[in-house]
Order: structure tokens, then sequence, then C-alpha cells
């Protein structure tokens, strides 16, 4: 009852505070405002009727039962701010503002609790502000009264269905683990394959080079032991070709022989010998006169190739100096 109580007296000077506003009648009837500051009163005529405060009030809104839409009683209680933007209506459009605001304020909240179920009461609680507020301003405005913010301070659930409410978040909670715990798991797995898979591909990789080093060094070998030998049978034939050339091929078939009779009967029993086997002078003239055979013959094909050659040329000659008037016995031949 804060306008009911301790009214200035009219004592002709008058002294009014800051942010308030003292309301006058004269003969009982409203006269007009007293402003902040020095004011003058006629005394027995003039009378402070009403002294509003145009500070922001704050007023604790009692807690109260309501129903949401999927049928669960709630508790509630909130704090409501207000502000006195005109005096006069507050002094004369309402009885008691505090008392009409506060009433206002829980039918309000229990109409807009109805629209939500219960868990949108927890997530939009903001909204519920927000709505609370507008509903508020649309009635208080021929009041003078301006609902700055409403807030919810507590709201207390039935305690079965705070127990079913633990019970759903235990579970929720258990179904997130689940499900990291199944992604890992996968993530695991598919790292797992990603590593197998770059291990078998750089394996081929590395077998595919060393199979490719072996054969480079493997063709490079046949290279090289053909370029030994064909250095050697170069260096063999120009030997031979110089003097005492075949006493040293003899000296070398015989020493080949004398090792190879060493090795006899080393791998197998059954040996198949000439019948001269211990007369290696025999021997040696054998594997020389198959030489010198060879020899000359080669020697045969190669000075027929040069007699072939030397005719051709001889009659190329023939031609070229017999052409004109002789070129039909020059076609002949």
């Amino acid at each position: 009852q804060r306008w009911a109580s301790s009214l200035p007296m009219n004592t002709l000077v008058l002294f009014v505070p800051q942010q308030e506003a003292w309301v006058v009648e004269r003969m009982g009837r409203f006269h007009r405002i007293l402003e902040p500051g020095l004011n003058f009163l006629i005394p027995l005529l003039d009378r402070i009727r009403y002294v509003q405060s145009l500070k922001e009030i704050v007023i604790d809104v009692p807690e109260q039962s309501a129903v949401s839409l999927d049928n669960v009683t709630l508790q509630i209680d909130g704090v409501l701010y207000l502000r006195i933007l005109d005096p006069f209506k507050a002094s004369y459009g309402v009885e008691d503002p505090e008392y009409a605001v506060t009433q206002l304020a829980q039918t309000t909240m229990r109409s807009e609790l109805g629209k939500l179920t219960l868990d949108k009461v927890f997530r939009e609680r903001e909204s519920l502000n927000s709505n609370i507020v507008h509903s508020i301003n649309q009635a208080s405005d021929d009041w003078g009264i301006r609902c700055l913010r409403y807030e919810i301070k507590d709201i207390h659930v039935p305690p079965r269905v705070k127990e079913s409410m633990q019970m759903q978040v235990e579970a929720e909670r258990k179904k997130r683990a689940t499900v990291l715990e199944s992604e890992g798991t996968r993530e695991a797995a598919i790292n797992v394959a990603e590593g197998r898979k770059q291990a078998q591909i750089l394996a081929s990789e590395g077998e595919k080079a060393e199979r490719i080093n072996n054969a480079n060094g493997e063709a490079q070998a046949v290279l090289l032991k053909a370029e030994a030998k064909s250095k050697a049978i170069r260096v063999l034939s120009e030997a031979l070709s110089e003097q005492n050339g075949n006493a040293a091929a003899s000296l070398t078939v015989a020493e080949q022989y004398v090792s190879a009779f060493s090795n006899l009967a080393k791998e197998s029993n059954t040996i198949l010998l000439p019948t001269n086997a211990g007369d290696m002078s025999s021997m040696v003239t054998q594997a020389m006169a198959i030489y010198s055979t060879l020899g000359k013959t080669s020697q045969k094909a190669r000075t027929s190739q040069m007699n072939s050659k030397r005719r051709y040329n001889a009659e190329e000659a023939v031609c070229f100096s017999y052409r004109g008037s002789k070129a039909s016995l020059c076609e002949q031949s």
C-alpha cells in the first residue's frame, strides 16, 4: 500500500524529490501534478492525493500452479519489472496498480504455459518471458504502467515427472555414448584398413622396384659377360695369329684335357672312355687337327668371298669402259 502511506501535508511551500510525481487535487478534483523541485500550494483548497514513484519497480510474483499442453502440473514463480509512465492514469485508472499488474502477470503466465509442452517450457524460456511482457503491456496501457521485462525464477515439476525426466536424460546420454563409441570403432576400422591398403601398395611398389633393379643388374651382367667374352675371343684370335700360336693352343688344350680327365667319375659311376684315354699326345693331336680343319675351312670361305668380290668389281669396270656402243654386251654379261 505504497500510495496510501505517509502522504505529505500541504504547507504552502513544498519540495518534490527527483523521480517522484505528486498528484494534487483542488476541492476534491484533479488539479495538477507537481514536478520535482520547488512548488507552491494553496492551503485548505489543495491536497496531495497520490505520490507516484517514477523509478523502475520490482514486483515479486507469487508461486502459482499451471498446466502445460501435455497435462503436466507445474509450480512456477517470477519477477516483474515495471515503470510508471503516466502518473494520472496510474492514480485514477486503477485502484491498486501493483495488485492489478501482479494478477495480470499470473493469469498471463498460466495462459502462455498452457500453449507449450513441458520440454518447450525449459527450452523456450526466453520466448515465454517476452510473450508474457507483450500480453501485460497490451492490458496495462490504460493504467499508465509499462512492463519492462518479466523473468521466471523457478519451475517445479512433480517428483514422478522429475524422475522420468532424469531417466530420459540418462537414456539420451547413453545413446550419445553408444553412438560415439560406434563412430570411434568405425573410424578405427577405416584407419586400420587404410593402413593395410597403403602397406600393401608400398610393398608391391618395393617388390616392383626390386624386380626392376634385379632385371637391370642381370641385363648389365649379361652385357658385361658378353663384352668380356668378345674381348677374350679377340685376344685369343690375335694370339693365335702370332708366331707359335698353335703351340700355345695345343698347350691349353692339353691342360684342359688333363683337368677334365681328373674330374671324371666324381658325379656319376658310369663313364664312357675312348680306347686311347691314356694317350694324351694323340688326344691333343686330334683336337689340333679339328681346329686346323675348321681354320682352313674358314680361310677358304674368306678367300672365295674375296675372289667373288674382285670378279664383280672387274666386270663393273669392263662395263663402264665399253659403255655406249657395246651397251647390249654389258647388259648380257
